[in-house]
Parts: structure tokens; C-alpha cells; sequence
């Protein structure tokens, strides 16, 4: 198990570093929207876990969900971020579009 994780790791920093700058905010978009599904999936996981009254099962359905809200809300804000560092800079409402 311990192999897999490092593999995993080493593979995933292979990855990332060979991404061209231009698509990284495409791509934190694309793995938001996984963990979108990820938080739907904790949500259900919870809800089968309330209805068998395993306590410590619904403590980690509870925890799943809260990690799994941190991760997408996270992940919005930092994308959000990327978009304004690479956005150019807009002309000021009301000046028609040009610049000086």
C-alpha cells in the first residue's frame, strides 16, 4: 500500500509540473467538479450511515463531508484567485472599452 502511495505521489507531481501555466485554471476547474461529486458521494455515504445507527460510521460519513466542503470551497476560492492574477486588466466601467 505504501508503494502505490508513492507511486502515486511521484506520478501526480510529474503531472502537475509538466502543465503549462495557461492550463492550470482549466484544470483545478475540472478536479472541483470531482470533488463536487466527491461531497455528493460523503453526503450519501452519511445518510446510509444514519440509518444503520453505526455511530462511528456516521462520525465518518460526518467528517467526509465536512473535508470533502473544504476541499471544493477551497478549491473555488483558488481558482477564483487564478483567474483574476491571469485576467487582464479591465477599463473602468462607463469609458467605453478604450484605453488611454
Amino acid at each position: 500500500m505504501l508503494m502505490v502511495l508513492v507511486l502515486a505521489a511521484f506520478l501526480g507531481f510529474e503531472l502537475i509540473r509538466k502543465v503549462p501555466g495557461n492550463l492550470h485554471t482549466p484544470l483545478m476547474s475540472g478536479s472541483n467538479a470531482i470533488s463536487g461529486i466527491t461531497l455528493v458521494g460523503a453526503i450519501l455515504a452519511t445518510a446510509t450511515a444514519a440509518r444503520t445507527d453505526s455511530g462511528f460510521a456516521a462520525f465518518l460519513g460526518a467528517a467526509a463531508v465536512a473535508f470533502a466542503a473544504i476541499n471544493v470551497v477551497g478549491g473555488y476560492l483558488v481558482t477564483d484567485r487564478m483567474l483574476k492574477m491571469f485576467g487582464g486588466q479591465r477599463p473602468p466601467a462607463g469609458t467605453g472599452g478604450s484605453r488611454p
